[in-house]
């Protein structure tokens, strides 16, 4: 049976490496990242934003997204699993919460059912899916709040909302930025220039990104051959796979992952 919620700290969900955090990627789950110590920098539905301790981020499921936090930064992560009946708001949400009572109602609602998640009691998979239905909760009044409603995004935004969106669907495909610039009917500059002014990156490294992420990923976490990984991400050989790699991190797949077991980097 999968569980409908579980609980991580920010340092599980990094698994001590901060790739797994910094490059843009999406997953299957639905995540409510709650940042209660430290600052950085959020990637997240085509915008960077800063964030700072007392953050809610709401990442749905195939939404792009990454963290680039501080050392000191301290935090819980709620995921929704794959297949959970629970539901979070499907909007990309960063929401700095002020409200003192606010902060302490999620906290105790993450803790208590962090609590419930290490005890292993009886019932407790209907008692996760209890806390979680109080945290969607707690999550949709806080949205409701005229503080907390979003401007309406610029251009640059929404286009690279679309792009990213795209990245999502697929960055495993033999696709350039270029293509990808055609399919949004616009040209690689305009492309380039919206998201450089949105995020700080280029559509060219957006994309790349994503690549690297899943490269390191399968990597990391499967057995799968190198040459297969190259052929799945659209790489034209092995080769050419290899030489990316050792671009992007200085080293080759098979160094990336005998040392995957030894994680250097702190969340």
């Amino acid at each position: 049976m999968i569980a409908d919620l579980r609980i991580q700290t920010l340092s599980q969900l990094s698994a001590g490496h901060e790739w797994r955090l910094s490059l843009p990627h999406d997953r299957p789950e639905q995540l409510l990242i709650w940042v209660t110590r430290g600052q950085g920098r959020l990637l997240l539905d085509g915008q960077r934003r800063g964030i700072g301790a007392h953050n809610a981020i709401l990442v749905p499921a195939r939404h792009l997204f990454a963290l680039d936090l501080g050392r000191q930064a301290v935090g819980q992560v709620v995921i929704l699993p794959d297949g959970s009946t629970l539901d979070f708001p499907q909007t990309p949400s960063q929401l700095r919460i002020r409200d003192g009572s606010a902060m302490g109602e999620l906290t105790a609602l993450i803790e208590s059912a962090a609590r419930e998640q290490q005890t292993a009691r009886p019932l407790m998979e209907a008692a996760l899916s209890a806390h979680g239905t109080l945290i969607s909760i707690w999550l949709q009044r806080q949205l409701a709040l005229e503080e907390h409603i979003a401007p309406r995004p610029n251009a640059a935004a929404r286009l690279t909302s679309a792009y990213a969106s795209r990245i999502t669907q697929h960055f495993h495909q033999p696709m350039t930025m270029a293509d990808h610039a055609e399919a949004l009917q616009v040209t690689p500059t305009h492309l380039t220039r919206a998201c450089k002014a949105a995020t700080g990156r280029t559509a060219a490294e957006l994309l790349t990104d994503r690549i690297l992420y899943e490269a390191r990923q399968l990597l990391t976490n499967t057995s799968v051959p190198a040459q297969d990984i190259a052929r799945f991400l659209g790489f034209g050989s092995a080769a050419y796979f290899t030489r990316f790699m050792v671009h992007h991190t200085r080293s080759t797949p098979s160094a990336l992952r005998r040392t995957a077991t030894k994680p250097k980097d702190a969340a």
